[in-house]
């Protein structure tokens, strides 16, 4: 039994016998490629080594590359931000600079109301901005007009022919300076004087040539600012000054309440005997046009709602203050004015004047008012009373055409019993292209009085152009 047992065990032995001879030979392979996998695992290994030096290198590259963008763009927002702030400044600057210049024009030239009523009605300028010698921050600009006409004149005896410098707005050069001081103060400075040779307020009849006209209008100094006002000082537009003459016909050129500019110094003519008298318009009609341009300190406060205060102290004792109002709505724009001056003479206490004027856009009609009075003891009190009725329209792509009629009446200038009356028609065409207009005028003197000696009417027909530059 136990040899039959031994004989069936001996394939089992022999198998595994032979098992473990493949195993030893299959390790005594595997033995001799060890090497060659170390040396393979080093080399990926030394690869990846390097692999991974290089996503490094380029990681730190990235960053390096995202830091200047980073940078790059921080100094850029800066930059945009600082042209952005400089535009700003330089923006604001022109529209003081063009704000200023507005206001340093002539009552007519900016068609009276737009000198104080909150821009109710804008005329071309034309603002030259040059370099100046006060500092990189300081903007100087050059404009002004060349005004000339020709005037026939009847004084109910004689006609003549004069060639004038339109005294409603004499030719003149101005010079406004600015500096932003933050962004809310600005200092302005203003130099206008008027080149006006044979103004038309000053000939006459025995003058028909007159000497050359060369005045300072404004040499002023003023510190503006939304939040606080405007201060102004120096010679200038007092308080007072052009209350009276508020008007959105665009025939302000050659027509407003101050009617005396265009021929104020002719002389009356004896309707009896037809000499010339020494009595001239300007002492028939005054608007009483507050305290002219002098030597003052002024104050403006800002706007609300459209309205804004003024006060000024005058030289020679004098003082006056005004209320202004500009608004635009409902298909009209209008404006409206009024002052009271102490003009410091004798015989006269308070002058009083104002004025207003409405302008409907869509038909081009408008209405101007004006008064005037001087209240004066122990006497009538002078009065000047001003009515405008206009029409403006575009009839020709050049620009607008303006047409207005007025009246005007004037009572106990120059004496108590003396009353004048004035009308008139006129017409301006603009040329928007070339800042120009050309205008025309008929206007009739006529005075009642209650002295002698009785007088002649005087008629003045005047043709002319106005050239901004």
């Amino acid at each position: 039994m136990s040899g039959s047992n031994s004989i069936r065990r001996l394939p089992v032995l022999v198998g595994t016998i032979g098992l473990a001879c493949l195993a030893m030979q299959a390790q005594a392979q595997d033995a001799g490629k060890e090497p060659e996998l170390l040396r393979t695992i080093e080399v990926q290994q030394s690869q990846l080594e390097a692999q991974q030096k290089q996503l490094d290198a380029q990681s730190q590259m990235l960053q390096e590359l995202q830091s200047q963008t980073k940078t790059l763009l921080e100094n850029a927002q800066q930059e945009v931000e600082r042209l952005g702030d400089l535009v700003k400044q330089q923006q604001k600057q022109l529209e003081t600079l063009q704000r200023q210049v507005s206001e340093s024009q002539t009552p007519t030239q900016k068609e009276r109301a737009t000198v104080e009523v909150a821009e109710v009605v804008k005329e071309r300028t034309v603002d030259k901005v040059v370099t100046s010698g006060g500092g990189e921050r300081v903007k100087l600009a050059i404009s002004g007009h060349v005004n000339r006409a020709v005037q026939v004149r009847d004084d109910g005896k004689d006609t003549d022919v004069y060639h004038v410098d339109n005294d409603n707005s004499e030719s003149q050069v101005r010079f406004v300076g600015t500096a932003e001081v933050d962004e809310d103060l600005t200092l302005g400075t203003t130099i206008e004087v008027s080149i006006a040779p044979n103004i038309s307020g000053q000939v006459d009849q025995n003058n028909q040539e007159t000497d050359d006209i060369f005045d300072e209008r404004k040499v002023e100094v003023t510190l503006d600012s939304e939040r606080y006002g405007k201060l102004w000082m120096g010679k200038g537009y007092t308080a007072s000054y052009t209350s009276g003459a508020v008007d959105l016909s665009r025939t302000t050129a050659i027509s407003y309440s101050t009617i005396v500019d265009t021929a104020g110094s002719h002389l009356f003519r004896d309707k009896n005997s037809g000499n010339l008298t020494n009595l001239r318009i300007f002492e028939a009609f005054d608007a009483f046009d507050g305290l002219n341009r002098r030597n003052r300190l002024r104050y403006d406060t800002p706007k609300f709602g459209g309205f804004h205060l003024a006060t000024s102290a005058v030289s020679d004792n004098r003082y006056d203050a005004s209320l202004w109002w500009g608004g635009q709505g409902y298909g009209f724009k209008a404006g409206a004015a009024a002052a009271f001056a102490d003009p410091n003479q004798d015989d006269a206490d308070l002058q009083y004047n104002g004025s207003a004027s409405i302008l409907h856009e869509d038909t081009g009609l408008n209405l101007s008012l004006s008064f005037g009075l001087l209240d004066r003891d122990n006497q009538d009190d002078q009065q000047n009373y001003f009515a405008k009725v206009g029409w403006l329209r575009r009839f020709f792509p050049v620009g607008d055409t303006a047409f207005s009629v007025d009246y005007t009446r004037s009572l106990n200038l120059p004496t108590d019993e003396d009353d004048g009356y004035s009308i008139a028609a006129a017409a301006v065409q603009q040329f928007d292209k070339f800042g120009a207009q050309v205008y025309g005028l008929y206007r009739l003197h006529s005075l009642d009085r209650g002295v002698a000696p009785d007088v002649d009417d005087i008629t003045v027909i005047t043709l002319g152009t106005r050239v901004n530059f």
